[in-house]
């Protein structure tokens, strides 16, 4: 920015600018792409969204393998945890594939993963965000039961958040 003035700062790290004045206009600084690190995992889910999803408690912000994540729990119902991670994407993921099912949220690559056999009533989502990020969303009913229910709460939750993610 200050080249257009003929100020040259630092020394020897920036390449040298003219010192004339030019007509043409100077592009905008580049800003790196902030992907998930902008993000709080808590915030993904407003009020509004929570009544939506039948959240009734604001989350709880904790941190999983050193990834940020978010905790609801609604007491004798169901728990849901949003975690972000910034160093795997979707094939970073270890999932089986017995149990992983190929999807879309929004306008984001995913995987629903439930153990429909095990019949216990979690599933998550996983939606990819870029290469090399994804969002965790997991379901857990209390009573460990009824694992459609969790997955259509997942899918409540994902459709809530996925609009929010770069």
């Amino acid at each position: 920015m200050l080249a257009g003035c003929g100020h040259q700062p630092g020394a020897g790290a920036v390449s040298h600018a003219s010192t004339h004045a030019s007509a043409s206009p100077v592009p905008p600084p580049v800003v790196a792409w902030t992907g998930l690190a902008a993000i709080d995992p808590c915030a993904l889910l407003t009020p509004q969204d929570r009544s939506t999803a039948g959240v009734s408690v604001p989350g709880k912000p904790k941190d999983i393998a050193g990834a940020r994540a978010c905790d609801w729990t609604v007491p004798g119902a169901f728990g849901v945890t949003v975690t972000l991670s910034e160093t795997d994407g979707l094939a970073d993921l270890e999932v089986a594939k017995k149990t992983a099912t190929k999807t879309k949220v929004g306008g984001h690559p995913a995987l629903q993963v439930a153990d429909k056999k095990a019949a216990d009533g979690t599933c998550a989502l996983l939606l990819g965000v870029g290469e090399a990020a994804s969002v965790q969303i997991d379901v857990s009913n209390t009573g460990f039961s009824d694992t459609p229910l969790a997955c259509r709460r997942a899918g409540t939750v994902a459709g809530l958040v996925e609009p929010k993610l770069p």
